[in-house]
Parts: C-alpha cells; structure tokens; sequence
C-alpha cells in the first residue's frame, strides 16, 4: 500500500507541474516542494495527461457548442479558442516564432534573434492561420462532434507525448531560456510518456484512427527537430511549442485519414 501511495503521489506531482506550465488553471501545488524549483522534464512521463486534460476541456466546449445547433467549423473554432485560453496560446506563440525566425533569419544567431522578439510577422501570421485552418477544417469534417471531440482529445494527448523524445534528441540551441531550462526528461519517463499516449489514442478513437494519429504525429515531430537541427542546432522552447503544433494538427489528419 505504501508502494501504491508513493507511486500515485508521484504522478500527481508530475501531472501538477506539467499541466501547471501547460495551462492557465488554478490547480492546486501539493505535492511540490516549495523549496525545489520543480523540473519540467522530470515530469514528462505526464504530458500526456496534461494534454489529456486541455483536450478533454477542449471536446468539451465543442460538444457544447455543437448543441446550439452552429455549424461544425463555428463548434470547433471555439473548441480550439478555448484550448488558446487553457493554455494562453504557449505552443501557438513558439509556432509564430519558429515561422518567423526560421523564415526571416540570415543565420543561426539571426534566427535566435528573431525567435526572441515578441513581435509577430508575416510567417507567423500564416503559419498560424494554415494551422488554425487545417485543424478546425478537418475537426469539421469528421462525422458528428463526438467523434471530432475524441479526435481533439488524441490529438492533444499524443502531440505532448511528442515534447520529451524531442528535449531528449535536441540540445539546447542556446544555453538560457526555456529550452535550457526545463532540463532532458528521463528516457524511462518519456518511453512511459509516450506509451500512455498511445494507450489514450486506441481507447479514445480506436486501433486504426490511433496508430495513423500516433505515426503522423511522431512524423510532424520528427521533420520540425530536423529543420530545427538544420537551421539554429537544436531546441529552443519555441521549437517545442511548433513540435506540439504541428504533431496535433499532424495527429488530427490522421486520425481523420482513417475515420473520415
């Protein structure tokens, strides 16, 4: 019992301090230690279950929506308004930065430099608006809000489950900010991670919408780190933030690819 206790305290402690960084939500800060600063990648075997929660909240307000009789893109561009105000846009703003530092940047510390303005620019304001567009258009599409909600919640779910192989694989392209900060994750606890994700993915949409959701989501994940490898060397946080970007709408086409 005493194992059991331990061993479920310590993933609420983890789930706090990812969905903590992940959302605006007043959760509570037991089981974290004030006087230890608490390190965002030793509680990556729990993204997912943050990403379970924003999902979950996001399916919610679309099914809500949906009973007002709207049109599905109206149900699901407030289902993914909502989701920006649960998470104050975090992954958003690093997709913006990425678009336009990547874009616009001459050379690596060009890049960074870009990267770090809090300004937004014209490869920001598109990579936003073909993310949104895709992501509320092919939610649209699938056959009723339930099964567009599920979609949401898998994607949600399997995009931060993308977050810790990607700190594990890329360095820290700088050695302040974010991406330096939040530490590597444990391999043990980002294999765990991304197992749990998959488990959510097959129970939430089925064997065959997960595994394409799954694969698409890692393959977004994958070609975001090697751009990012190729153009500044490693990870910044914005780097991760566009990782979870384009592995959900990554996972949402998918899971659509097989359920549409």
């Amino acid at each position: 019992m005493d194992y059991l206790a331990k061993t479920a305290a310590g993933w609420w402690r983890d789930f706090l301090i990812a969905a903590m960084f992940f959302t605006r939500l007043p959760l509570p800060s037991t089981h974290i230690d004030a006087d230890e600063p608490p390190s965002l990648g030793a509680a990556a075997r729990a993204f997912p279950l943050a990403g379970l929660l924003i999902g979950a909240l996001g399916a919610l307000a679309l099914m809500i929506a949906s009973k007002f009789g709207w049109h599905p893109v109206v149900a699901v561009l407030i289902a993914l308004g909502a989701v920006a105000l649960i998470t104050g846009a975090l992954h958003e703003d690093g997709l913006a930065d990425v678009a336009d530092g990547f874009g616009g940047g001459r050379d690596r510390e060009g890049k960074l430099a870009i990267m770090r303005d809090s300004r937004i620019g014209s490869f920001g304001v598109m990579a936003l608006i073909f993310s949104v567009g895709i992501r509320a258009g092919t939610l649209a599409s699938f056959f009723g809000p339930g099964t567009a909600a599920l979609a949401l919640i898998a994607a949600h779910v399997l995009s931060r489950a993308t977050l810790p192989a990607a700190m594990l694989w890329l360095a820290p392209a700088r050695g302040d900010g974010l991406g330096a900060g939040a530490g590597r994750p444990d391999p043990d606890g980002a294999l765990t991670g991304g197992i749990l994700a998959v488990a959510i993915a097959f129970l939430t949409i089925g064997f065959g919408a997960g595994l394409a959701a799954a694969v698409a989501a890692a393959a977004a994940a994958l070609i975001v780190g090697l751009i990012a490898q190729r153009q500044i060397g490693g990870q910044t946080g914005d780097v991760l933030g566009a990782t979870q970007q384009a592995a959900e709408t990554a996972a949402i086409l998918g899971a659509a690819w097989v359920l549409g």
